[in-house]
């Protein structure tokens, strides 16, 4: 099992939760954090046959029939059994036999989806954390193949705010064969770093910089894996403690020029998050815009202002039509604006944390996002209703 650098682990303390919440202090950048991985692997990526070979295998089928490729995280899923079950539906629907790879220490997934795409595969399963979720989303962004996401791990963003089903593996994989397709659209986030480079990424579901960032950087590791989601909260107390606000000046496209003090700005494809909260209550994947939260909250009152705002009018309030009426007549506050566009263009005085997806990102001085309409297809159980858009 991977353990977080610059943590020092002791055997008489390593299942003592007050000692495993304790925070680092540290803000790390993407290339700091070792993945999850598995004793004895290499930081090379790999396609395994069905037995989980690592021996890559040469395409002896002379493909009569369409394929699907298995992107998977061997820690977060049952790697045999989902390759059997891959393997069988493929069978079943007479494709060819599928082709399957393996995520590792330095591929967290979008350069074997690249290797799928090469060999010309008709479909692409993936299974793991939201972090593979997104590489792979970024590798297969205009490509036009369907993706299938196989729910696996703690946070199933995308999955969840899709309404797919999270707790039935096989109802995805046979949406492969004979399922519908949804186009949806993908964001792309360049960072400038305080140095002055610049890196882009993609995410589908949301991103920021500020406190949702250095909440999820001060998120203990070892805590996350042993109570999932609930870790952020403990993350999110000490983080909150110690936020300052800091001064920003954003431009959405189409709207004017801001200068504010904020404690995070959000640029979000999806709008719900985990625990059933609400951050974007009319966020769209499918119309071609992203929507945009800006917090804060300048006292006490205004983070319980943020609170309500998320976890009642949100999440509860806006859906019955009395708490619509409620809401319609109550008066505003400045705790959180929302705003919506093509992108975001936003710069820091100084570098502040970044998150995609619930990934740190490090520190960036500048992000300019865009979105990208309709740029990934994914496939979905025939006849689903994806009342989240």
């Amino acid at each position: 099992m991977a353990t977080d650098p610059g943590t020092t682990h002791r055997s008489d303390d390593a299942h003592d939760p007050a000692t495993a919440a304790e925070p680092d202090g540290v803000i790390r950048e993407p290339d700091d954090v070792a993945p999850d991985t598995q004793d004895g692997d290499t930081g090379e990526a790999r396609r395994v046959d069905r037995s989980g070979s690592t021996e890559p295998m040469p395409d002896v089928d002379g493909r009569p029939s369409p394929k699907a490729a298995l992107v998977y995280n061997p820690i977060k899923v049952d790697g045999d059994q989902l390759r059997e079950q891959v393997a069988q539906a493929a069978k079943d629907a007479g494709w060819s036999e599928p082709l399957f790879y393996e995520t590792t220490v330095d591929d967290l997934g979008d350069d074997v989806a690249r290797q799928a795409l090469s060999e010309g595969v008709d479909a692409v399963l993936v299974a793991g954390g939201d972090g593979t979720v997104r590489a792979v989303s970024e590798a297969m962004t205009g490509s036009s193949v369907p993706l299938t996401i196989v729910p696996s791990g703690t946070g199933n963003l995308l999955a969840r705010n899709l309404r797919l089903p999270l707790t039935d593996p096989s109802a995805m994989i046979a949406a492969t064969f004979d399922g519908d397709t949804l186009a949806i659209d993908v964001g792309l986030a360049q960072l400038r770093r305080p140095e002055g480079e610049t890196t882009e990424h993609a995410f589908v579901v949301m991103g920021g910089m500020g406190l949702d960032a250095a909440m999820i950087a001060n998120t203990n590791s070892d805590l996350k894996k042993k109570v999932g989601w609930v870790a952020y909260v403990d993350g999110a107390a000490r983080s909150i403690a110690q936020a300052k606000p800091f001064p920003v000046v954003y431009q959405v496209p189409g709207h004017r020029i801001h200068r504010a003090d904020v404690q995070s700005v959000l640029f979000a494809n999806c709008g719900s998050l985990q625990a059933g909260l609400e951050l974007i209550p009319e966020a769209s994947i499918t119309d071609g815009e992203l929507d945009v939260a800006i917090l804060q909250p300048r006292t006490a009152l205004g983070w319980l202002l943020v609170w309500r705002r998320l976890a009642w009018d949100n999440s509860v309030l806006r859906k019955f039509r009395a708490g619509r009426k409620i809401l319609a007549v109550r008066t505003a506050d400045n705790s959180v604006r929302y705003s919506r566009g093509k992108g975001i263009d936003l710069a820091a005085e100084e570098a502040h944390p970044v998150q995609l997806d619930g990934d740190e990102f490090g520190e960036a001085t500048r992000i300019a996002v865009r979105v990208v309409a309709g740029g990934l297809t994914l496939a979905i159980p025939r006849g689903h209703s994806v009342d989240a858009v």
